[in-house]
């Protein structure tokens, strides 16, 4: 009798309400990232200028990488390898010394010993750069370094007080620093920009990675006397791969695909080539006048960097991996294989 009761309860299966609750990402994901994706794929095997419906295959990635007949074409591929040689300069600028701020400064904060007053304070003034949306920051920036000759801006009239700028007495004119005009002054002011924006996001990430490693292995390492140097050597940077790794590969896909500050960072409007990235080259090809349509060119160029993206991404986490627990896995494998093997032997004997 309990038995038949048992068989007709049924079992409530939870399991359907977390896709209810996933669903909206997905539809979301799917009507403005996936079909975009997908479209821009398809715009990129069709013509531009007046012919922009006609399908041109793999003529515009041709175009785009290996150039061709025609003066429009030769600038075009000059063009797309110049803005990603600027992209790549502008991302590594600012990545190799935010990663070193950050992790200089989440080391500093999670150090137990070290009793900082103030700490969460601190840790929200250098996180807010990061919630300050571009434009606020490219006027800001624009304001500080500099307007004309008779106005140089609040840097270079600081560095005239400091004796470092000088003026001429008779035109009354400033020889300033060109931090915008300049070709490695202004990089050097993008790539101040986004480690100013950038960092106390990767500070946070690595502070959470240092926190989730087990005190106790400090402990040991400072009862056999370990320095302070050789426990971040040989526990924090060992442990920390993973978060590094996803440090890294988030980087390199926000620095590859760079637009907003060198957009904006300019005082006529139009961006200067040595500043020019790939995305900042796509959308002003998307954005061409309709007697010099490039949309497929646009798409072209879209996939490329979404190719290019990818590969650095897959290179980055191979060299990134874990080769200890890779080891592992191997040595478990053998093992269990061994074992496998084992089992169909009986009295020395194979079954």
């Amino acid at each position: 009798m309990a038995s038949g009761a048992q068989r007709r309860i049924k079992s409530i299966s939870y399991a359907k309400y977390g896709y209810i609750f996933i669903l909206p990402f997905f539809l979301v994901y799917f009507f403005f990232q996936l079909w975009p994706l997908i479209n821009t794929f398809i715009v990129s095997f069709h013509g531009n200028g007046k012919s922009v419906e006609s399908w041109v295959g793999l003529q515009n990635y041709k175009d785009v990488l290996f150039g061709g007949e025609g003066r429009r074409v030769r600038v075009i591929h000059e063009s797309f390898f110049r803005c990603l040689k600027n992209t790549v300069i502008l991302w590594v600028g600012n990545f190799i010394p935010q990663l070193a701020l950050s992790l200089s400064l989440a080391v500093w904060f999670t150090e137990a010993q070290l009793k900082i007053p103030g700490k969460g304070f601190f840790k929200v003034v250098m996180y807010l750069p990061n919630i300050i949306t571009a434009a606020s920051v490219a006027v800001l920036f624009l304001q500080l370094m500099g307007q004309s000759e008779t106005n140089p801006g609040a840097i270079n009239f600081l560095l005239y007080k400091m004796g470092i700028v000088h003026r001429d007495a008779a035109s009354g004119l400033y020889n300033s620093i060109p931090f915008v005009e300049g070709v490695w002054q202004s990089r050097i002011v993008i790539m101040f920009i986004q480690t100013w924006m950038w960092f106390g996001n990767t500070m946070i990430m690595l502070m959470s990675g240092i926190q989730g490693i087990n005190p106790s292995l400090f402990e040991a390492a400072s009862i056999d006397g370990a320095s302070s140097g050789q426990a971040f050597r040989k526990i924090t940077l060992p442990l920390l791969t993973p978060i590094m790794a996803y440090t890294l590969i988030t980087s390199m896909i926000g620095g590859l695909q760079m637009f907003d500050i060198p957009f904006l960072y300019t005082k006529t409007g139009n961006v200067k080539d040595h500043l020019k990235t790939v995305a900042v080259m796509i959308f002003q090809y998307f954005h061409a006048q309709a007697n010099e349509n490039k949309m497929g060119y646009a798409g072209a160029v879209s996939v490329l960097l979404f190719f290019i993206t990818l590969a650095l991404g897959l290179i980055a986490f191979y060299m990134t991996r874990d080769k200890d627990e890779i080891a592992k896995k191997k040595q478990r494998k053998k093992i269990a294989k061994q074992a496998k093997l084992e089992s169909k032997q009986f009295g020395g004997i194979t079954l």
